[in-house]
């Protein structure tokens, strides 16, 4: 098996490094996900870009958590679940949220659990939802561009995710109090 470089800034491929300069200014330091994506920075580019648009979407930092975390645990990726937490109490997202989905035990409220089982359904029927699930989202209180927004951050997480595991990126000394 080829093993993945973890770039910095001295070797990244020229393309990469002023997005790894982003990294650093975002994370103050390279994450081993962006250090591995800056392999392809047409990917780099993309992921942070994504995850921008993703942070300012219609949802809020509580409602960003569930829906990356139910990803990232959907998808098993043993990365970005411990990543994320770091994320979402960097955010100020509640706390008991990464942890109530790593568990599988009951979140802070019912519109997040409605929340968490929508884009859970998205994942798992490949964006194909029931009338009924439709329903009970919307009924929740939320509305078509809340779920679009799901689908937004769906295409987030498959990229780092998938790099993730075929990476078998090692997770970073600052994030595996999160583990």
């Amino acid at each position: 098996m080829t093993e993945f470089t973890l770039y910095n800034q001295g070797n990244a491929p020229e393309a990469s490094k002023t997005l790894l300069e982003g990294s650093v200014n975002a994370f103050g330091m390279i994450p081993n996900l962006h250090a591995v994506m800056a392999e392809s920075p047409q990917l780099l580019e993309a992921y942070q870009q994504v995850h921008q648009l993703f942070a300012n979407s219609s949802l809020n930092n509580d409602e960003l958590t569930v829906v990356w975390q139910t990803i990232n645990k959907a998808h098993n990726c043993q990365y970005c679940l411990p990543a994320h937490t770091a994320v979402a109490n960097m955010m100020g997202a509640d706390p008991q949220i990464s942890e109530a989905i790593k568990t599988d035990s009951k979140l802070p409220n019912d519109k997040l659990t409605v929340l968490k089982d929508t884009t859970l359904a998205m994942v798992e029927a490949r964006g194909h939802l029931s009338e009924a699930q439709l329903n009970a989202f919307y009924d929740a209180g939320y509305t078509r561009q809340n779920l679009l927004d799901i689908v937004l951050g769906m295409s987030h997480k498959i990229m780092s995710n998938y790099t993730n595991h075929i990476a078998k990126t090692p997770l970073d000394e600052a994030f595996q109090q999160f583990a």
